[in-house]
């Protein structure tokens, strides 16, 4: 899959989204804008794995992580942050390559971005968090769960997949999901650090796209951090029944599937994303 050639693609029906019909749209049709982010406690960029790692945090409390997901940065989970950070320390970043982030040659692969969010936790001297991940930032979860399950009090995942084939074959044809990909071109053009980059950056995690995550049903049951799996009921990208096979591979997995919500679900109902986020993981 020639996923350059795919984002450029994006763009046409990413605008028919944004200049279309009139008609009105059902609440899982929209991509909202997140809010401008809190100010932050503490912000910077961590040197982590030959990288420099956007990161900031925000309140005090028992520590929460935040992991985008793919072609996304950290500003997309200020609903989140606003509410969390009144009573936990909420720790946000962008991945590698990703928003403010940089970039090294070296492939694309959810182990390598799983070991630059510990690093991160490292530099921060944070032992354990609990890990709220949407799509990337789910699968990311789930490796960090298989590996290095003692720095994980709870998982959070939302929109993941532990194999390629639980990806939609027609996601690419979503207007909203074709949105979401050309608003992330712009954000990319306005921070990164290589801002005329976004075809390279696309391709380069377009590799890891194709042939990860590809993880076993053993290596699945081997979880032991209590874990929720999360799916809106009209996601784009991942499909309903591998979802379910998630939540039946991993041992005493909470399945939650979200209302009205798509893939994007953290934007279209912040307020029922919070509750759920709060329910699993202050309980």
């Amino acid at each position: 899959m020639d996923l350059t050639h795919w984002v450029r693609a994006a763009f046409v029906a990413g605008a028919i989204l944004l200049t279309g019909s009139a008609e009105a749209e059902e609440r899982w049709q929209t991509l909202p804008d997140a809010p401008p982010m809190p100010v932050a406690t503490q912000s910077g960029k961590a040197p982590v794995n030959g990288i420099e790692m956007y990161y900031a945090v925000y309140g005090t409390g028992k520590p929460v992580l935040l992991i985008h997901g793919g072609l996304g940065y950290a500003d997309i989970w200020a609903n989140q942050v606003a509410d969390l950070s009144k009573d936990h320390m909420v720790i946000v970043a962008d991945s590698r390559g990703h928003g403010r982030s940089t970039r090294t040659d070296a492939r694309f692969g959810y182990d390598l971005i799983a070991s630059d969010y510990l690093a991160l936790m490292d530099f921060l001297k944070v032992d354990k968090v609990a890990l709220v991940g949407w799509s990337d930032g789910g699968i990311i979860g789930l490796d960090i769960a298989m590996k290095h399950p003692e720095r994980l009090t709870r998982l959070f995942a939302q929109a993941a997949n532990s194999r390629t084939d639980g990806v939609k074959p027609d996601v690419m044809e979503n207007k909203t999901f074709a949105a979401y990909v050309e608003n992330s071109a712009k954000v990319y053009a306005k921070i990164s650090p290589t801002p005329d980059q976004f075809d390279a950056f696309v391709t380069q995690i377009g590799e890891m796209w194709s042939t990860e995550p590809n993880w076993t049903d053993e290596q699945l049951k081997s979880i032991e951090t209590e874990t929720a799996i999360v799916l809106g009921d009209h996601d784009e990208a991942i499909t309903r029944e591998h979802t379910d096979y998630l939540a039946k591979m991993i041992p005493a997995a909470k399945l939650l599937i979200l209302k009205d919500a798509s893939h994007f679900a953290m934007l279209q109902d912040p307020a029922g994303y919070n509750t759920a986020i709060r329910d699993f993981i202050d309980r």
